[in-house]
């Protein structure tokens, strides 16, 4: 089960192994160490095993779907699946919500043949921190169980760190892709706002909403992009354009390639010691494999994230207010106390975000037109505890919530692990829509490196 989804994909083409085994061997991983990690809210061990006996069928027969036939994969559990009812990990939302029904993600996902095991663990509507007063499951780091594994995809991220499948899905409101995947040492990509449709997915942000990928690796992010990826006329913000050919741009050369770099170093109070060298040693990896890396400053850091933070806040208000009033201790206490704060948010604060957001854009733009990609940590340092965890310590650490407010395409990859043993992430952006490039500099250093590759000892 530490497989990559490409790896097992070409084992079962080879017959070394079958689609039942990776599901059955998933059920065993999650049978022995779920109990401690909390990865599951929802296990669908019938329909998945039966999906697998398909999917093994299919393949004898010569009936084959693509690299993710047979690959068991996870689902936020955010994301509607036509198996079991979707929770939000909350007790507020209406267990009728999604019933009957895939997302339009998990739609395609079954269409190219993968095998869907259950759904993931999450902070409660995807926002807030975990409360234990809740009849919920606290996910845990695999590297060490006492930290947290980075929100709100948690269960997703702890689950391909941990072998319980072999990829998933996650959402990124302000980071919550890429900081369960720096927190875990795995591979998350938030792709462009609107190139994958959010339909059946409980919102939090309603212009910040992103669906994407998790996985071992950035070639195995763009294996499941290739099928998430496209038009969907269920989601009013899903852009209809060509899908980029993203496995295709997996060459291992950055041949020509120009990189801007921002250490951020001076941004976080919470910044390790090893974060530096760590960012230094990647920039020379990518030197390697042919890419000009310079320095640039991202323009306006602060403001664009503050703007993330007070426009996915006033969103979610929005959202929620009628369920605050009359539920809300049913809510749990970081959660309501997170959406909250968006009543305090005024029209008039809520437009000059937006207004924030459209000069980020230009201005980031221009730093565009000097460089193809532009890298930062994706966090100032490890995971922290669980049992001390605040959402002080989350806004503080991450580097995420700026490109939410500008939509643009971004992928944490492991590049190293703090003093303590905790995985540290590298962030790839890339212009809007160009996937493409950010998997394929993802793709160039993993090749060079092997942290991606390394597994906690559980």
């Amino acid at each position: 089960m530490y497989l990559t989804i490409t790896e097992a994909a070409a084992a079962l083409r080879t017959g070394e192994t079958t689609s039942v085994a990776l599901t059955e061997a998933a059920f065993a991983t999650a049978d022995a160490h779920d109990e401690k990690l909390g990865v599951y809210l929802s296990r669908f061990d019938e329909s998945a095993l039966a999906a697998a006996a398909k999917a093994d069928a299919e393949l004898a027969d010569g009936t084959d779907r693509g690299p993710l036939h047979g690959i068991p994969l996870g689902v936020k559990d955010i994301i509607a699946t036509e198996e079991g009812e979707t929770t939000a990990q909350s007790l507020v939302l209406d267990r009728a919500w999604g019933a009957g029904g895939d997302a339009p993600v998990v739609a395609r996902l079954r269409a190219a043949g993968a095998v869907i095991t259950g759904k993931t663990t999450t902070m409660e509507y995807a926002i807030g921190t975990p409360d234990p007063e809740k009849p919920f499951p606290i996910p845990r780091n695999p590297w060490n169980t006492k930290h947290y594994p980075g929100g709100s995809s948690s269960g997703t991220g702890n689950g391909v760190a941990a072998g319980l499948f072999l990829g998933g899905l996650g959402t990124d409101t302000g980071g919550s892709i890429r900081y369960p995947a720096t927190s875990c040492g795995i591979t998350g990509l938030k792709q462009t706002f609107g190139r994958v449709p959010k339909a059946g997915c409980v919102p939090l942000g309603y212009s910040y909403d992103h669906i994407g990928p998790m996985a071992r690796s950035a070639e195995d992010c763009a294996v499941m992009l290739a099928v998430l990826a496209g038009h969907d006329t269920s989601d009013a913000t899903s852009v209809d354009r060509p899908v980029g050919d993203y496995t295709g741009a997996l060459t291992g050369s950055l041949q020509g390639m120009r990189i801007g770099i921002d250490m951020l170093l001076d941004r976080s109070p919470m910044t390790v010691p090893e974060l530096a060298p760590a960012l230094e040693a990647a920039v020379g990896e990518l030197t390697a494999a042919g890419a000009t890396v310079v320095d640039v400053r991202l323009p306006l850091y602060d403001e664009l994230t503050s703007a993330t933070m007070i426009g996915l806040t006033a969103e979610a208000y929005a959202y929620h207010r009628p369920d605050l009033r009359s539920r809300w201790l049913d809510y749990g206490a970081g959660t309501r106390l997170a959406v909250a704060t968006g009543a305090l948010v005024s029209a008039g604060d809520y437009v000059q975000a937006q207004r924030v957001r459209r000069a980020g854009q230009r201005q980031v733009s221009a730093v565009f037109d000097d460089v193809d990609l532009i890298l930062t940590p994706t966090s100032a340092c490890g995971a922290p505890e669980v049992d001390k965890l605040t959402l002080d310590d989350i806004v503080g650490a991450l580097h995420t919530a700026y490109w939410n407010a500008l939509g643009n395409p971004a992928m944490s990859v492991p590049m190293g692990f703090t003093g303590d043993g905790l995985p540290l992430g590298l962030q790839i952006i890339g212009r809007p829509f160009d996937e493409a490039a950010v998997l394929a500099a993802g793709y160039a250093y993993q090749q060079r490196t092997s942290w991606h590759l390394r597994t906690p000892a559980l």
